[in-house]
């Protein structure tokens, strides 16, 4: 399955040790999210929809309430990247 290159950078960023922190309403709904990298930086815009994506492709996923995380799945999906530090 091929996934979008806005997709490919979050699944890395979370591949890599990331997080994805959501800010809910006071109904519990998950209202917008950040992208935290390993390092604890928040990572540029993350939008809803694409958020939305990745979750229904079944790529990221939270346990016990923690913050989003990427699955097996994901780590499927993923191609690799060489990384440039």
């Amino acid at each position: 399955m091929d996934i979008s290159r806005d997709e490919q950078r979050v699944l890395h960023a979370l591949a890599r040790g990331g997080a994805i922190a959501p800010i809910k309403d006071n109904k519990g709904r998950i209202m917008a999210v950040e992208l935290f990298t390993r390092e604890g930086w928040r990572a540029p815009d993350l939008p809803l929809l694409l958020f939305r994506k990745l979750k229904a492709k079944r790529a990221i996923a939270s346990q016990d309430g923690k913050p989003y995380r990427i699955t097996r799945r994901g780590l499927d999906l993923v191609r690799s990247e060489v990384d440039n530090r």
